[in-house]
């Protein structure tokens, strides 16, 4: 009987600490984020159109495309695909998204064809691509919205973030597409 008075006392003081205490713990330390932790919108005439940190889904061909999504770019079930690279369904999917982009890209070759492009995050949720990655798709989008190829190019190249301190640049394509609704001929 002492032991199970025990237990039932430690039940519930890790209850009280990891369901109550640690909770509004970390709502007061997310108060000090930016938005208050609810996470950083991108708004476009006073409407939230999407997350600066959470890849979306675009698919017509006068917008860039982003990476792949191993969640239907569903940010409530972020997870990569856990499939290896030596995985028979992995590799055929792989392949699938290098074909459909190769049909869409006719003027590619698959070597041209950055990995970013057809391999998708650890998160399944990347808002960001290489500069490759945007530039193989200029022609595309340039083609599609009558625009010269060359100013489509140039809101590529502004739109790269640069690494602050380490990494590698990339550009987020919500603000690219964004950007490129902007963009006037």
């Amino acid at each position: 009987m002492k032991n199970t008075i025990a237990i039932i006392k430690f039940t519930a003081l890790i209850v009280i600490l990891f369901a109550v205490i640690y909770p509004l713990i970390m709502l007061g330390i997310a108060q000090l984020a930016p938005n208050q932790g609810r996470g950083e919108t991108i708004s476009v005439n006073g409407r939230v159109i999407g997350y600066q940190k959470i890849g979306q889904k675009f698919d017509k061909a006068n917008y860039f495309w982003g990476r792949p999504s191993a969640v239907d770019y569903n940010a409530a079930g972020s997870a990569g695909s856990n499939k290896g690279p030596s995985n028979a369904d992995y590799l055929a999917q792989v392949q699938k998204r290098i074909d459909t982009f190769l049909v869409v890209h006719p003027y590619l070759k698959k070597a041209d064809i950055p990995s970013d492009m057809v391999t998708a995050s650890g998160s399944g949720l990347d808002p960001n691509i290489s500069p490759q990655g945007a530039l193989i798709q200029v022609k595309r989008v340039a083609e599609a919205r009558k625009l010269p190829e060359e100013k489509v190019k140039a809101l590529v190249e502004k739109m790269s973030n640069k690494p602050t301190v380490m990494g590698t640049e990339t550009v987020n394509v919500l603000e690219l597409n964004i950007a490129l609704d902007k963009l006037k001929e």
